[in-house]
């Protein structure tokens, strides 16, 4: 069984069509991601599964209320043909400090953008992330991200699905690797055309998404 990587946050399930890729995680698992909360400007929304622990799933697709952004979709979800594990995120202990120390190791991530959304609740949420022009275009290296006063998504009640494991494959596993270390986590790499597959347990089962 692959590792969970240290400081997981989450990962990012993008889909071109919020709601198939929703009832599509429900047939196959038997659970039904919460409602998350919508982008505004970004014409983004998401649903929620917790993955156990402080790490849970984002499913990130087009929000139909809102109007076209004058911009592309965050995870270039314009672009996509099916759903797909497009990246993923982990929260170090400190955010900034973190960022320094990747780039004294040779790798920037970026600068840190405050960002936010509101819950169905009304509850506005407020957070800082990398989203750098030199960040790695693959998605295997992940951002950072720090939910600073705001409740985590985990704490919210979220329905469960346990991480069981977590692997992706690059044409060149060699040169990710330094890069992960330079941010203090891991991946379990091999081989491959780019690309990121987890399983998780559920009432049906083991369910594995790529």
């Amino acid at each position: 069984m692959n590792a969970i990587p240290a400081l997981l946050d989450h990962l990012v399930l993008a889909t071109p069509d919020l709601a198939a890729t929703v009832a599509d995680f429900t047939r196959r698992t038997g659970v039904r991601p919460a409602p998350g909360g919508v982008h505004l400007g970004f014409g983004t929304r998401n649903h929620l599964v917790s993955l156990g622990g402080s790490g849970y799933l984002e499913i990130i697709g087009p929000d139909l209320e809102q109007s076209v952004p004058g911009q592309p979709r965050p995870f270039d979800v314009d672009g996509l043909l099916t759903a797909r594990t497009v990246t993923w995120a982990i929260r170090p202990p400190d955010l900034d400090a973190a960022i320094e120390g990747a780039r004294a190791r040779g790798y920037d991530p970026g600068p840190a953008l405050a960002m936010s959304r509101r819950r169905p609740d009304g509850t506005l949420l407020r957070w800082r992330l990398t989203d750098g022009d030199d960040a790695h275009p693959s998605g295997l290296v992940p951002f950072l991200i720090d939910w600073g006063t705001s409740v985590h998504p985990t704490a919210t009640g979220l329905p469960t699905t346990p991480l069981l494991s977590l692997s992706a494959s690059a044409p060149d596993p060699d040169e990710i690797r330094p890069l992960l270390s330079a941010l203090g986590t891991d991946l379990h790499l091999t081989p491959g055309p780019v690309g990121i597959s987890f399983t998780v347990d559920s009432p049906l089962g083991p369910v594995t998404f790529r």
